[in-house]
């Protein structure tokens, strides 16, 4: 007998903003969905019927947890892969695939493949501690990342010459070369089951230079049509390379004489693609469920173009979240907020975003403006 979509046991492990604008699409489908998530308070702990709370890296947590469910995804990379695959093993789908997540868990192992596949990334070297560095002393400057476990912009330091290692990790870390750049750019792809593949447009992301988050994000990007479609087939030969089932984002670098590198890649939904549930005809939240159920995936095309900002919790303020001047930001017209229901808030916590939409770009960047100086995250 035939089994839909709505009698799958689907499981999330992760229950953070990502998962909480997933369960908003896959209400749409009315699908059956359960979360693993280590906070008791997450965003995602009141608007499913089943949620667990335990840790995503413990190998018996996340396998009691994926043992009756039909089809296991992610909103985080940062998960126990032995458990993925053994439950792999016993036939349960779970996508991204996590031989996948495996890779994109390690930044070096990462870089290798994008050498092995001709992908053009910035050139690096691995080291295994902070003593390896000065081995490399001819080619500063640097960013150091470390090899697991950063993410927004944590795990990450600029090295400028080999005489100020004060600041160096002392772990197994990709030295990447600095790329001189004149734009960042991201691409979501989405790749079914069946091996149908769909890009979102290009966008262009600015980012806060204290916290190394998107602050801003462009919709569509400020580019050449030459570029856009570099960016795009860059960003299928990643996907179709890895043969991920889901979404990737594929973030860029758009140097100043033209060339397009690949900085790292996501293999979930992305802060670089909030803004589609607004700007274009399919949100990257409903992709990603078409994507991992292997239906039609979705018309990515933009609808109005858009920006989005990136709502941080204010520096020097820490506790209660109040959203101060969130009145006047809703009496604009083209204005979108969404908060992710986290209680706590502190130094460049992402709280929330706002996704502004004008038929003129230029304009909703005015408005984003406005809002990006309006509202505020303080305790």
């Amino acid at each position: 007998m035939h089994t839909t979509i709505q009698q799958l046991h689907i499981g999330i492990l992760g229950g953070g903003q990502l998962g909480r604008m997933i369960l908003q699409s896959a209400v749409n489908l009315n699908l059956n969905i359960s979360i693993l998530d280590p906070d008791k308070n997450a965003p995602c702990r009141h608007l499913v019927k089943k949620f667990t709370c335990g840790s995503l890296n413990d190998y018996d947590t996340v396998y009691d947890f994926g043992k009756d469910k039909d089809l296991i995804t992610i909103e985080i990379e940062n998960v126990n892969i032995d458990a993925l695959k053994a439950l792999e093993k016993e036939g349960k789908k779970i996508f991204p695939q996590p031989h996948i997540i495996e890779l994109i868990q390690d930044k070096g192992s990462q870089k290798m493949f994008y050498q092995r596949n001709n992908i053009p990334s910035p050139d690096f070297f691995l080291v295994e501690n902070k003593k390896q560095i000065s081995k490399y002393a001819d080619y500063f400057p640097f960013f150091q990342k470390l090899r697991r476990g950063g993410y927004d912009g944590k795990g990450v330091t600029k090295l400028v010459s080999p005489h100020h290692l004060d600041k160096a990790f002392d772990a197994p870390s990709v030295l990447e070369r600095l790329v001189d750049f004149d734009k960042e750019l991201s691409v979501i792809v989405a790749r079914s089951e069946s091996g149908e593949v769909k890009c979102f447009p290009v966008v262009e992301c600015e980012f806060n230079p204290e916290a190394n988050l998107v602050e801003f994000l462009f919709s569509p990007a400020d580019i050449k049509k030459s570029v856009e479609k570099e960016a795009i087939k860059i960003a299928t030969l990643v996907a179709e390379k890895l043969e991920i089932v889901g979404l990737l984002a594929v973030e860029l670098f758009l140097t100043k004489d033209g060339k397009v590198l690949v900085n790292e890649v996501a293999p979930r939904p992305h802060n670089s693609g909030h803004h589609t549930i607004e700007a274009n005809v399919t949100s990257q939240f409903e992709q990603y469920l078409r994507a991992i159920l292997n239906l039609p995936l979705g018309d990515p095309s933009i609808v109005r173009a858009g920006v989005m900002v990136n709502l941080l919790g204010d520096f020097g303020h820490e506790g209660t979240a109040i959203y101060q001047g969130l009145e006047d930001v809703l009496k604009f017209s083209g204005v979108y907020v969404h908060l992710y229901g986290k209680a706590i808030t502190k130094p460049f916590r992402k709280m929330g975003h706002v996704t502004i939409v004008d038929e003129d770009i230029l304009k909703a960047k005015q408005k984003a403006k406005l809002v990006k100086n309006t509202l505020k995250v303080i305790a």
